[in-house]
């Protein structure tokens, strides 16, 4: 993933991760550090399960980034409101490639094809549980049926299933990413749902 596409999945993230902390009317230190655990979250327990320094940590612009998004929120968040419908579709597009990219991250130091495709997913989904759990919130990964994990499943696997064939780089990241972007445009447009527990499908 090129830096440009890293950090614009970052800013995404870190405006949803602002907004939230406006909502529950944190001031704006919390709404700053909600903003940096949602974008690069992920990633963090990503390169601590990998082994390696994480990238938030080395690079001030994973830093820089989030706090801009805070800011912005804290003075527009009225506005940003307004424009969801929008955000989401950039959130989607933050998914699939946080999905790809943290999928390629983890096959290339080493792991196994099953276990990157769960980092990949720990990347892509991971910035969202830790800001629920901040901001006081049962994670709504566990709960919510709304398809976000399943979107970020699939890129992961088809780039755990494009490494194994030798496909990789740029290439891999992009299609990886798309189909885990499409599946979630989707899945919004049609109101997809993951099923309740057998027996329970008329229950809420």
């Amino acid at each position: 993933m090129t830096p440009v596409l890293d950090l614009a999945g970052i800013f995404v993230f870190a405006l949803s991760g602002a907004l939230e902390g406006v909502r529950k009317r944190f001031d704006a230190v919390g709404i700053a550090v909600l903003a940096f655990f949602t974008a690069v979250g992920g990633g963090i327990v990503r390169d601590l399960f990998i082994g390696v320094q994480p990238a938030a940590l080395r690079d001030t612009a994973y830093l820089l980034v989030p706090i801009a998004a805070a800011v912005i929120a804290f003075f527009w968040h009225r506005q940003l409101e307004r424009a969801m419908p929008g955000v989401l579709v950039f959130d989607a597009a933050g998914l699939g490639l946080f999905c790809a990219v943290g999928t390629s991250k983890a096959l290339h130091y080493g792991l196994a094809p099953m276990h990157a495709v769960f980092l990949g997913v720990c990347t892509a989904v991971g910035g969202g549980v830790i800001r629920d759990v901040l901001s006081g919130e049962k994670p709504t990964l566990l709960y919510d049926r709304e398809l976000y994990a399943v979107p970020a499943m699939l890129g992961s696997t088809m780039m755990a299933v494009l490494y194994a064939l030798d496909v990789r780089g740029f290439t891999a990241i992009l299609s990886s990413a798309v189909v885990a972007f499409a599946f979630r445009i989707l899945a919004m447009r049609y109101r997809w749902r993951a099923p309740l527990a057998w027996g329970l499908g008329g229950r809420e």
